[in-house]
């Protein structure tokens, strides 16, 4: 293990709010860049108030999802907030923003002018539908990007209305990984080109890309896909299925072969037969009643037993978890999926690892959210050199 991380050196800084922008400079600060949270003075971060509070009066969102970040607070509406952002950009490597489009421009801070104070600068620009098209100007949350991408219309079952595709803040996660690999893209091309560039993402967008054939399948037959509840288009059996302890187990048959095991551990070999159900046409065609003989025998074995029944078998299965279930097994456990950390003001908050894992450079937690302008004094003071009655007449004027 190399005594380095891979981002070490790479300064960011995160004038975002609420998640997706945030969580962009989250994935960089895990790796060791160092990032700065900018917040408004009094207010902060939406996200300090978003989900279960707690007893230091910061979210459990918060304290997670704003790991290893140094918190600040900046009005960058005022000409002096202008002014200490700008000095701010001229060390830095990449801001992150997620304001509707034009938003910055207003405040005197968009991309020809940020880039001209430094040319090496990466501008990360989320927004519910990208800097350009005929809804640019459209305010966007993840429940919108769910349903604009084309998600949400094939969440649920046919037969009812679409419901949440598991969570509405999807887009909002999705979109803050694909910034941050925009991000690790720039950096690569700024060591061949020496200049910085934009980073354009619409929440909708890293949506629509993850929706395997649904684009090339309507252009090319007009095929448009309806809701499956759990089932799963172009295979089956791949559905969630009942077991006798009033659980559920996932099983996913991608190929005949697969059937054939499977029908193997049902003790009905005959099914995977080439005039039954072995080809993958025969199995769509009775798509429902496949469905419903596996789901009969699955009902016959508590999960448990059911997994050693499919596993023996390499048969691909895995419990249906909730979250108190994931708390208790051993994978998640021998994997350290599940980070604990002490932290000053809560204590003990247990939150996701990091994601993905490094064998000579892995990232780190260091701290959890930190309190609103927390590091004010390093930055203003030890990063830019303010004096304390400068810091004070910024503190007393709503600056900072």
């Amino acid at each position: 293990m190399i005594d380095v991380q891979a981002l070490q050196g790479c300064r960011v800084l995160d004038v975002a709010s609420f998640l997706a922008g945030p969580f962009c400079a989250t994935q960089l600060g895990e790796f060791g860049a160092e990032v700065i949270k900018v917040e408004l003075p009094g207010v902060g971060d939406a996200t300090r108030r978003f989900g279960t509070m707690t007893d230091c009066g910061d979210s459990l969102p918060w304290m997670s999802e704003s790991r290893n970040k140094k918190c600040i607070t900046l009005d960058l509406r005022k000409p002096d907030g202008v002014v200490l952002i700008k000095r701010l950009v001229e060390q830095a490597d990449v801001l992150v923003e997620n304001f509707q489009p034009g938003t910055m421009e207003r405040w005197g801070l968009g991309w020809d002018i940020l880039s001209a104070i430094n040319p090496r600068l990466i501008m990360v620009r989320i927004s519910g539908f990208g800097q350009t098209g005929p809804y640019k100007d459209r305010p966007g949350f993840g429940r919108i990007g769910n349903a604009f991408g084309g998600l949400s219309f094939l969440a649920g079952y046919p037969d009812r209305a679409p419901v949440t595709p598991g969570s509405a803040t999807i887009p909002d996660y999705m979109a803050g990984l694909y910034g941050a690999l925009g991000t690790l893209l720039a950096l690569q091309a700024r060591e061949k080109t020496g200049r910085g560039q934009v980073v354009d993402i619409g929440l909708y967008e890293p949506i629509f890309r993850i929706l395997d054939e649904l684009a090339p399948a309507f252009a090319y037959k007009g095929y448009v896909r309806q809701r499956m509840g759990p089932g799963t288009v172009n295979v089956v059996p791949h559905s969630h299925y009942p077991t006798k302890d009033g659980r559920w187990i996932a099983i996913a048959c991608t190929n005949d072969k697969i059937f054939a095991r499977l029908a193997a551990a049902m003790g009905r070999p005959e099914l995977a037969d080439e005039t039954s159900w072995g080809p993958l046409a025969n199995r769509e065609c009775d798509r429902a009643l496949v469905d419903e003989t596996v789901a009969a025998w699955t009902a016959q074995f508590d999960r448990g037993a059911l997994m050693d029944l499919c596993e023996d078998n390499q048969v691909p299965c895995g419990p249906v978890y909730a979250i108190d279930e994931i708390f208790q097994d051993p994978h998640y456990a021998a994997r350290e999926n599940i980070l604990r950390m002490q932290d000053p003001r809560l204590g003990e908050v247990a939150i996701p690892n990091l994601v993905p894992r490094l064998s000579e450079t892995p990232g780190a937690v260091n701290w959890l959210g930190a309190a609103l302008g927390a590091h004010n004094e390093e930055i203003y003071q030890g990063m830019l050199g303010l004096d304390a009655a400068e810091l004070q007449r910024l503190r007393d004027s709503g600056v900072v």
